[in-house]
């Protein structure tokens, strides 16, 4: 790994819950790291649960499509799209509390161009963000608690049903990894790439707007690993944790710092290496590290110089082969 251009010395690791032959100790602790520690992870847990039993109407209420919860909602999403993606972007790159340290690539800087909305990056981020994101998933959330709310949708109790909260609590985090993965190679099909995925893609230099910054049809595409809920039943603290982590959660993947940090001490883990490698070499790390299929399926950069040439060696053949090109 090149200490010039990365401040990232360790390879990326995939979750020990695939390890083979089973290594059930480092399972454990991995799960004890993600809901057992100060993460984003349980910051969206928490907000859920807030949500959940502070600002949800009677189901009665919701049967029909008001204007007040439905607007509740919407107005809610935004909000928090603002704290959390705006608040990262406050705290590191206007107000650069933190400066570089923990940044992974320190060169990296978010600019103007003639290629982002308002020749802005930061303005065209938080446009297609708001504007679309939050909005997709709104229109997510209410479709789900009106099914809920009609009986269209099936649903457990909490309370009679904890085992079903633990599962999908294990479970969901496997899931959207691999609904992401193939969602992912999907939007980079050259049909579907240039009309589509170009448009988050722009955001080689991303931050934490840039997580929510794409095309509507894929926030559609992306968001739908929620539709499960729909089918499966769970309970609403699990499906608001879900749109929580597919959200908000990429204002942290997108931040370009590894971890927060109030003075040198490092408080929360913050960006996902594993993704700033995808943004960086394109075709490479489609998923998550939850579910290795990335490593599966052959499209993994661990951050080595000889992953670098062997992405960049299938870049140049697929190129050679079909004469597209899917980067900018």
């Amino acid at each position: 790994m090149k200490q010039s251009t990365w401040n990232h010395t360790t390879p990326v690791i995939f979750s020990p819950l695939f390890d083979w032959p089973p290594k059930p100790l480092k399972a454990i602790l991995a799960l004890m790291k993600r809901w057992g520690t100060i993460s984003r992870n349980v910051l969206f847990l928490a907000m859920a649960i807030w949500v959940s039993w502070s600002f949800m109407p009677e189901e009665t209420a919701m049967q029909t499509l008001s204007l007040g919860w439905v607007g509740s909602v919407f107005l809610r999403n935004y909000l928090f799209m603002l704290v959390i993606a705006g608040g990262l972007h406050l705290y590191l790159f206007t107000f650069r509390l933190q400066g570089s340290r923990s940044k992974y690539d320190s060169r990296e800087k978010q600019g103007k161009s003639r290629k982002f909305a308002f020749r802005n990056q930061v303005w065209d981020n938080l446009f297609w963000s708001l504007a679309s994101g939050a909005t997709i998933w709104s229109m997510y959330e209410v479709l789900y608690f009106w099914g809920v709310a009609n009986g269209v949708i099936p649903t457990l109790s909490l309370r009679q049903y904890p085992f079903v909260f633990l599962t999908w609590l294990l479970a969901t985090p496997l899931l959207t990894s691999s609904h992401f993965y193939f969602i992912h190679r999907l939007l980079h099909w050259p049909p579907l790439y240039r009309p589509v995925h170009r448009l988050h893609h722009r955001n080689i230099h991303i931050g934490p707007w840039s997580g929510m910054s794409m095309h509507p049809i894929e926030h559609i595409l992306y968001i739908s690993s929620v539709l499960v809920h729909f089918v499966i039943p769970s309970q609403p603290v699990i499906v608001l944790l879900h749109l929580y982590g597919r959200c908000l959660g990429p204002a942290f993947s997108h931040a370009g710092f590894e971890k927060l940090k109030m003075g040198d001490t490092g408080v929360v883990d913050a960006a996902d290496f594993h993704h700033q490698l995808h943004h960086r070499f394109f075709e490479c790390n489609y998923g998550t590290t939850d579910a290795p299929w990335d490593k599966w399926l052959g499209t993994d950069h661990d951050g080595s110089d000889e992953a670098t040439i062997r992405i960049r060696k299938q870049r140049k053949q697929r190129k050679q082969r079909s004469g597209v090109t899917t980067a900018n």
